[in-house]
């Protein structure tokens, strides 16, 4: 799911990555707007609110805008950085640091999150979307663009562009690759929605603290893809 780059993925690696990634993106979603009431998966919004900000010569809080969408660029440029790193020196588990940062700024917005709720609301801002940045950029550099998990825009978009040409495509390859193409489209939106709900639920019972699911779906990911690395090295040697 995660070790598997290049020629070797199939559909089955990036339905297991994006059905996990995209049930966390969904619940920092809901936790993030329910806690401070702003967007932490996404900048499309807070660029409009970003330029309004501007024309209306409200400098200050336009820069706290830019900050948004900065902090978000920022989680993205620190994990494609540090997976260069990582992939000089060791290529078997370049994806699982920057997957166990992400799962450790998740547990810290969790433990000390409701200290920032009324005092520093932008600094919560700022981890989530640093976390979600880093997270988009992991899981595009994986799948090779084909995953993205954090936002719904493009996926809506592709997702209707696809269906549609359901309609045009007639042989048997090409209705093969559409509906692969189709099913992990709808794979990465239902958990979306899944973690979402979940979010939703749990944040009413335990606040942010609901973020621990997230972390520890990050966590269980790595450790289930070390038990395959683990299986799979064993039944080579035994063969």
């Amino acid at each position: 799911m995660f070790r598997h780059q290049g020629k070797t993925r199939t559909l089955k690696h990036n339905l297991g990555i994006a059905s996990l990634l995209s049930f966390v993106a969904g619940l920092v979603n809901v936790a993030g707007f329910l806690s401070v009431q702003r967007l932490t998966t996404n900048v499309t919004g807070h660029f409009a609110y970003f330029v309004d900000e501007l024309f209306k010569l409200e400098f200050m809080n336009g820069f706290i805008y830019f900050l948004y969408i900065f902090f978000f660029f920022l989680g993205s440029f620190f994990s494609s950085f540090l997976v260069e790193i990582i992939s000089r020196k060791n290529e078997t588990y370049v994806y699982v640091i920057p997957t166990i940062i992400e799962s450790l700024i998740l547990i810290l917005v969790a433990v000390f999150g409701h200290l920032l709720i009324s005092n520093n609301p932008d600094l919560l801002a700022f981890s989530l979307l640093f976390a979600m940045g880093l997270q988009n950029s992991l899981v595009t550099s994986i799948s090779n663009a084909v995953v993205r998990t954090t936002h719904l825009t493009g996926l809506f978009t592709d997702l209707g562009i696809e269906l549609s040409q359901l309609f045009f495509y007639r042989t048997q390859e090409q209705k093969s690759k559409l509906k692969s193409s189709i099913k992990l489209r709808l794979t990465i939106i239902s958990f979306f929605f899944i973690g979402g709900i979940a979010g939703g639920i749990f944040y009413s019972v335990i606040g942010l603290h609901v973020l621990t699911i997230a972390a520890g779906t990050l966590v269980s990911g790595i450790i289930f893809d070390g038990i395959k690395i683990k299986l799979a090295l064993s039944k080579k040697r035994s063969n």
